[in-house]
């Protein structure tokens, strides 16, 4: 048990994001394809966090052309280079599956000031 401990503790980011349900972030993801490498920035409404430790992960949803999109992303994941806060949301659930019903401004996140 120690040995999948001392495994584990190697692959945990230091600079872990501080987001939480509800807020507006930018998602910079590396992208290869072939032999480059580029980033590309995923923004949306985190609705939800699973997990701990190794498999922590988060899901962000955004509305593109009028099609919903989620993403789930492993907060370890080497692929994440950066997560950006945009704004904080306010919310009382700590899962937010509600908004796939929403459209429009129904499904806006009030801002915590």
């Amino acid at each position: 048990m120690d040995a999948l401990k001392i495994i584990t503790e190697g692959m945990i980011k230091e600079d872990k994001p501080e987001i939480q349900i509800g807020d507006v972030v930018k998602v910079h993801v590396k992208i290869v394809e072939g032999s480059r490498e580029r980033i590309q920035v995923f923004e949306g409404t985190v609705i939800a966090m699973k997990g701990s430790g190794v498999s922590e992960t988060f899901t962000v949803r955004r509305v593109s052309y009028g099609v919903g999109i989620e993403r789930v992303f492993p907060v370890n994941s080497p692929n994440v280079a950066k997560v950006e806060l945009v704004r904080h949301g306010r919310v009382r659930r700590s899962k937010l599956y509600y908004l796939r019903d929403r459209v429009g401004k129904a499904a806006k996140v009030k801002e915590r000031i």
